[in-house]
């Protein structure tokens, strides 16, 4: 069942939402309608907090005791490339 709502929205936002609305060839309402669609599909409901932990993990990898010798190598290897054209 569809039902009737009322919405307050800025005139300049509104024109452009009206163009976005008729480059699609859709209505008004169905573009509202598919963006609240949208919007509310993409935000999940159970959401595995722990991965976060695992953010970077690196499997048991220290880069950090090679930083200076990798920062080097990769300081030299940049110095060695000809400038690009901007």
């Amino acid at each position: 069942m569809m039902l009737r709502t009322q919405i307050s929205i800025d005139s300049e936002l509104l024109a452009c939402v009206r163009a976005r609305a008729s480059a699609l060839n859709i209505s008004l309402a169905e573009y509202f309608r598919r963006l609240a669609e949208r919007d509310l599909a993409g935000s999940p409901k159970n959401v595995d907090r722990s991965i976060v932990f695992h953010l970077g993990a690196s499997g048991g990898a220290d880069i950090s005791k090679d930083k200076d010798r990798l920062i080097g190598e990769a300081t030299r290897a940049g110095r060695s490339r000809p400038p690009t054209a901007l």
